[in-house]
């Protein structure tokens, strides 16, 4: 246990937005991670933006090639809270696989696979509910193929895989291929 003081003691005043919720302020890494206080974090996602779905998918798609995708996370968080109810379940599940491949490159890799299988099963449900297999130009099949890819060289790997690297296992949501 840490004798350090922690934020309140130091005379901090509560994290709390402009509505007064509660939000931890706090730098956060690559990966969501918080650090101390006075460290150097990187960019944090702006919770509670409105995009056009396309820009949803490219901005999200521009973070997980970055390595960082709890912060394509978010934006996909934004988008299923801020988009029709009809889209609910693709853009949770988009969210799903983001914050499963966020715990396997953290290296908890059991949990990140679990969450990319929920992630692939929400996805290419609402697919097959809906008849769209390309909404907003996301390739529903590529994306579910490479979470199930994935999660399954994850659990056949098990405990030898101590993280994935974000960036390089990143997905193609629109199917394309790196260059």
């Amino acid at each position: 246990m840490s004798s350090a003081p922690g934020p309140y003691e130091r005379g901090r005043e509560r994290d709390r937005d402009e509505e007064g919720r509660a939000r931890n302020q706090r730098p956060r890494d690559g990966l969501g991670r918080p650090l101390p206080y006075d460290a150097d974090g990187v960019p944090r996602q702006p919770e509670g933006v409105v995009r056009a779905p396309e820009e949803s998918v490219a901005e999200a798609q521009a973070l997980l090639d970055a390595g960082r995708p709890f912060h394509a996370h978010e934006v996909f968080e934004d988008a299923w809270k801020s988009g029709p109810d009809a889209e609910r379940d693709l853009w949770k599940g988009l969210a799903q696989l983001a914050v499963g491949l966020t715990h396997s490159a953290r290296g908890n890799t059991t949990g990140g696979a679990r969450l990319l299988l929920r992630g692939a099963v929400a996805v290419s449900d609402w697919s097959t509910r809906t008849g769209q297999d390309r909404p907003y130009g996301i390739d529903v099949a590529a994306v579910v193929t490479w979470a199930e890819t994935l999660a399954e060289r994850l659990g056949r790997e098990g405990a030898t895989v101590d993280a994935v690297d974000a960036a390089t296992h990143a997905p193609r949501l629109r199917g394309d291929t790196r260059e």
